[in-house]
């Protein structure tokens, strides 16, 4: 969104103020917000992209029959890869496979399997499934761990642009390149009056994608999650029982979990007490932990999928295997409808339920952070949910293509021409305040916009002059 050329506000010591931090946001943030304008437009048609794009691997040919039952298909999967079978996800409709998870030494494979011969379709490392590429493009984790970091940077950047960018859009008075494009695109307020009104019109749904973005963030999502368990708003601890805090976070081996139910420890497989057992009896189940070298028996899997039926998780429900004698088995249901969301783990002793959570069982925040992931990732409102967030993206993807258009038709060469600095100009309290607010609320934001702020002072008036900066 651009600014106003009205003399009154153009002469603004705050509108020059903000125009320049605009400047800067966008001059940070741009190639990595049209990355992740691009990657989150594709991933919103992740299920669909992924059926055609391995359809030889998800569907069957062939005539119906009665299908092997789970233990014998993970056997031939086996056979197949070599390795330890780590999940299982039956088929959920008549001709489509059965897929069976091995971890091997270079990281886990999906074996795809006709569930009623047990003919192997083909192989796929999870590190290689498209929309695994995809998304670990998205938040830059594709090039390590530490880099998502930036990503929330740039995602609390977006922010600071959405709300700079209303407050240069502002009419003060002025008509023209407010709600309507001017001149032709070969001139730059063509350029100028496409960026505000395409900004102005998306900004809701840009702040909404910055904001529910965090979560998935290396830094405050983490803190997030701890803060709001702790105030009991997120997801009680209670849930799960008196499982050791230390265990891992829950997961279902190569697949997606619900963020609130992954800041939660996963439960943990004990031997019960005699005379104790039956579902739901959650404390009982940690009374008696086995060694590693102990030979009592796990009720196989097949068992666990007929306790899972009962429950009414649906058949096609991916389940992750036991690792280990502390291992359970856990099923995952994440539908679109955020209201459906169920994790299910059960004891590999005994069959016990060890936890049954689900959206029923979040407080408040963590209600609220699943419905925005799930808009989000345009899941909830089907069709309608996917479109409206693949207008924000390609709107973001056009502002950062008008701002560098703009940028080069207005530069001088060899200068980098960001707004002037002009001494005595002075950000209103207002601006600080809300300045800070952000800072408290996104740390890593507020210590960047610190640091930015230190290395526009220090720069020597001169190369302000000299260099455009």
């Amino acid at each position: 969104m651009q600014l106003s050329t009205s003399p009154s506000s153009a002469e603004s010591a705050l509108y020059r103020r903000v125009w320049r931090w605009h400047f800067y946001a966008g001059l940070i943030c741009m190639p990595f917000l049209a990355l992740m304008a691009v990657t989150g437009a594709l991933y919103l048609f992740k299920d669909p992209i992924e059926s055609w794009f391995y359809s030889e691997l998800r569907f069957v040919d062939g005539a119906p029959g009665v299908a092997l039952d789970a233990e014998s298909l993970i056997r031939k999967g086996v056979e197949a890869r070599p390795g330890q079978a780590v999940r299982f996800t039956g088929p959920p409709t008549q001709g489509t496979s059965a897929e069976v998870g091995i971890r091997t030494a270079d990281g886990i494979v999906g074996i795809y399997l006709d569930p009623v011969t047990g003919r192997v379709l083909g192989e796929l490392p999870d590190s290689q499934r498209l929309m695994e590429v995809i998304k670990q493009l998205h938040s830059l984790e594709i090039v390590g761990k530490v880099a998502n970091y930036w990503v929330e940077i740039v995602a609390g950047w977006a922010i600071v642009l959405v709300i700079s960018g209303v407050f240069l859009w502002w009419p003060r008075g002025r008509k023209g390149g407010v709600y309507s494009v001017r001149g032709r695109p070969a001139q730059r307020t063509w350029w100028r009056d496409l960026h505000a009104v395409t900004g102005v019109t998306a900004a809701a749904a840009i702040l909404f994608l910055a904001v529910t973005g965090m979560p998935w963030s290396a830094y405050w999502g983490q803190h997030f999650g701890r803060i709001t368990a702790e105030l009991g708003i997120g997801l009680p601890p209670y849930l799960f029982g008196p499982g050791p805090a230390s265990a891992p976070p829950v997961a279902v081996a190569g697949g997606s979990v619900p963020w609130m139910i992954s800041q939660a420890p996963a439960p943990q497989s004990a031997l019960p007490h005699t005379g104790h057992g039956g579902h739901g009896e959650q404390a009982q189940a940690f009374a008696t932990v086995p060694s590693a070298g102990t030979d009592a028996p796990s009720i196989g899997v097949n068992q666990a999928l007929r306790i899972f039926e009962r429950l009414g998780l649906p058949v096609g429900t991916p389940v992750s295997l036991p690792n280990g004698p502390h291992g359970t088995y856990a099923a995952m249901l994440f539908p679109h409808d955020v209201r459906g969301q169920r994790v299910v783990h059960l004891n590999r002793y005994s069959g016990d339920v060890l936890s049954d959570v689900g959206y029923r069982n979040y407080g408040t925040a963590g209600r609220a952070i699943e419905w925005g992931i799930n808009i989000h990732t345009g899941l909830q409102f089907g069709w309608v949910n996917q479109l409206v967030m693949l207008t924000a993206c390609l709107s973001i993807i056009t502002l950062v293509f008008s701002a560098a258009v703009m940028w080069w038709k207005r530069r001088p060469k060899g200068r980098l021409a960001a707004p002037p600095r002009r001494s005595g100009d002075r950000a209103a309290l207002g601006a600080i305040a809300a300045a800070a607010v952000l800072g408290l609320i996104y740390p890593l934001l507020g210590a960047s916009m610190l640091v930015a702020l230190l290395v526009d002072s220090l720069v020597p008036q001169r190369w302000h002059e000299r260099f455009g900066l």
